[in-house]
């Protein structure tokens, strides 16, 4: 007994330092300052976001002409449906740079508690492996706005996101992984229901993103920092 007793007392500073060692490698092979609040703020843009989207297409819809062409709001059928287009393309444009100066904001404020530089060796690693499939994406999508095909914006830019989060998951929290293949799935099904574009889009930007925000928070933002995964 006075054996074991001395072995685990003797032990345990190379525990603690084994396990210091580990946070440091974690810390410098993994950006962890990712913030669930960022999620779910991200989430909240896109729903409201898909239901002002709503609106406005239902709105364009009551206004269609009929056959003698007339239309309740005196524009031709062409002239209302680029309307509609740019200002969908705008409400997109507001969307994405709100919820990018929240997910920035609530980003900064994590990497202040876990001493992680928001912009170091990692988070570059994290934001090019996002941007190069994101980038192709979003080239592809303006490529069939261009074309007409406007049904499968949605579908595409969530297979693209998927990959996206898919390919930048090993440098940060493995939930981005599981973010991703969600993403694709939601996807994948959308082209094979066209209709549900909207739906589609915000399940995966909306109720996706809230979800995995208050995963993350509540498994690494609700404890301490030295405590989290």
């Amino acid at each position: 007994m006075y054996f074991k007793a001395l072995f685990m007392t003797e032990s345990n500073p190379h525990l603690d330092s084994i396990n210091d060692i580990k946070q440091l490698m974690q810390k410098s092979s993994r950006f962890i300052s990712l913030s669930g609040l960022s999620g779910i703020a991200a989430g909240v843009c896109a729903l409201v976001a898909a239901w002002i989207t709503h609106e406005k297409i239902s709105n364009y819809k009551s206004d269609l002409p009929d056959y003698s062409g007339e239309s309740g709001t005196g524009y031709t059928f062409r002239g209302g449906y680029e309307n509609l287009e740019w200002q969908l393309i705008i409400l997109a444009l507001i969307t994405f740079i709100v919820a990018f100066c929240l997910a920035f904001f609530f980003t900064y404020l994590r990497s202040k508690k876990t001493g992680v530089p928001i912009w170091g060796y990692v988070a570059r690693k994290v934001m090019i492996n996002v941007t190069v499939p994101m980038l192709a994406g979003g080239l592809m999508i303006w490529r069939m706005m261009e074309l007409g095909f406007y049904n499968l914006v949605a579908p595409t830019s969530l297979i693209f996101y998927g990959l996206a989060l898919i390919n930048a998951s090993k440098f940060t929290f493995p939930e981005i992984r599981w973010l991703g293949y969600g993403q694709l799935i939601l996807g994948i099904v959308n082209l094979w229901m066209i209709g549900d574009g909207l739906i589609f889009w915000a399940i995966g930007f909306g109720v996706l993103h809230i979800i995995y925000g208050f995963l993350m928070w509540w498994k690494n933002e609700r404890v301490p920092v030295n405590q989290a995964v």
